[in-house]
């Protein structure tokens, strides 16, 4: 087992098989060092976790959401990596949409959810460069969208 999954254990997390992509992109692309994922729509076994921030779900709600995201993440750079995650150098940066109306100005503390559980993961290696928006809807009505960038070895 890699030290990530280890990790993730530690956590009571177990990758699940990477997405597939919902339109025509690819869900990863790797240039040099740098890999670039795709956006991971808010899900988790039970299924799309779906709702506006600030109307249907709470703050705690879209924090959870982000980090079903997170996870989606860190299988997509399983995948990319071939199986080898512990190739992970660092993650770069998190782009984070939130699914929330125009009242809604919590953005970066539902982004947390994805953030604090990569630095939880991955230590220092975790800590990263960052955006969180809001977005007037998300596709299937999703909480939450995040898209990443990791360096690898």
């Amino acid at each position: 087992m890699s030290k990530i999954e280890a990790r993730l254990a530690e956590l009571g997390v177990t990758l699940p098989d990477a997405p597939a992509p919902a339109a025509n992109y690819v869900p990863w692309v790797i240039s040099g060092k740098q890999v670039f994922i795709s956006g991971q729509i808010s899900q988790n076994a039970g299924g799309l976790i779906k709702g506006k921030l600030g109307a249907e779900l709470t703050v705690e709600q879209g924090a959870e959401a982000a980090k079903a995201c997170a996870i989606s993440l860190l299988a997509q750079v399983k995948a990319a990596t071939g199986g080898e995650i512990d190739r992970v150098v660092r993650l770069v940066k998190l782009v984070g949409f939130v699914n929330s109306g125009p009242e809604f100005v919590d953005q970066p503390k539902v982004i947390n959810g994805a953030s604090d559980f990569m630095v939880a993961v991955l230590g220092d290696a975790g800590r990263h460069a960052r955006s969180a928006v809001s977005a007037a809807s998300l596709p299937f009505g999703v909480a939450v969208e995040i898209e990443a960038v990791f360096e690898i070895a």
